[in-house]
């Protein structure tokens, strides 16, 4: 019996504001090592090609380009090396002219597929359109794979939205800003993570940043999570690479016990109020 088992990379590295050439050569460097380790799907960080603390709209449009953009071809000749899927976050601007926080799924054939961040973050509304769309699952040769970006994950309705899908795996490009925590804790953002892949028993491969941007720290929490909600690989280093071999269609065996199954034991003629627009505040009054 053929082996399912895939080997998954995720390349932290540290966007250079507005670099353009830079930051897709930096990327196709990092798309090539990977590759070569065996890689066979590598993800990226959020906004990797153009940096992330953009000071106005107009310094986010001049660093855009658009998803048929033909410096982004070397990607797909370096995925081609090792028949590899990429997923790479990008300042898209649309053929509309909008500009976007995207992700990109390239292999190499060219890009496959495009998703526009639907939860904006913070300044992020000032900068950006964001996505209409639900996120992308694509078949490939080695599991079914869904995307998010960042912030997206933090709504638990967009991973189990993508694991009723079908998604093996959810691949999430972020860039995520040091925020306090307890010592010896995780950060929170990977703990959203871990809880994520158990609740819909999915693998989850979040690639975060490094670096210092406009006075910016982030929290390199690069992790590749397993559908137990474990962690099977990090990074913290500077510019550094989380990898394991994960056997992704293992992702869609749901049952934690001859009687329980996260998908089959839902009560979705319950769950209502979580595609309710705005919510119940304390005593009934609806909050928008």
């Amino acid at each position: 019996m053929a082996s399912t088992v895939t080997r998954v990379t995720c390349v932290q590295l540290a966007p250079v504001l507005g670099d353009l050439a830079g930051n897709i050569r930096r990327a196709r460097s990092a798309i090539r090592a990977a590759v070569a380790n065996g890689a066979r799907i590598v993800v990226l960080p959020e906004l990797a090609t153009s940096g992330y603390l953009f000071a106005s709209a107009e310094e986010a449009r001049a660093a855009s380009i658009g998803a048929d953009d033909p410096r982004l071809a070397a990607w797909s000749d370096e995925a081609a090396q090792g028949d590899a899927v990429v997923v790479a976050g990008f300042c898209e601007r649309g053929p509309d002219g909008l500009v976007h926080n995207s992700a990109m799924v390239l292999d190499g054939t060219g890009v496959r597929a495009v998703y526009r961040k639907v939860h904006l973050w913070d300044r992020e509304k000032t900068l950006f359109t964001p996505g209409r769309a639900e996120p992308p699952v694509l078949d490939t040769a080695y599991g079914r794979i869904g995307v998010l970006i960042c912030y997206d994950l933090e709504f638990p309705e967009m991973p189990r939205a993508l694991a009723l899908r079908g998604a093996d795996l959810v691949a999430v490009p972020t860039n995520w800003p040091v925020v306090p925590r307890p010592d010896g804790e995780r950060p929170p953002e990977v703990v959203a993570a871990m809880a994520a892949a158990r609740a819909s028993r999915v693998f989850v491969a979040c690639c975060d940043r490094s670096g210092l941007e406009r006075g910016e720290r982030w929290t390199r929490g690069t992790s590749l999570v397993d559908p137990d909600g474990w962690v099977r690989a990090s990074t913290d280093a500077q510019d550094g690479h989380a990898t394991a071999d994960l056997d992704l269609p293992a992702a869609r065996a749901k049952r934690l016990t001859d009687l329980a199954d996260v998908i089959a034991d839902r009560r979705p003629e319950l769950y209502g109020e979580i595609v309710r627009p705005g919510h119940a505040a304390p005593g009934g009054a609806e909050v928008s």
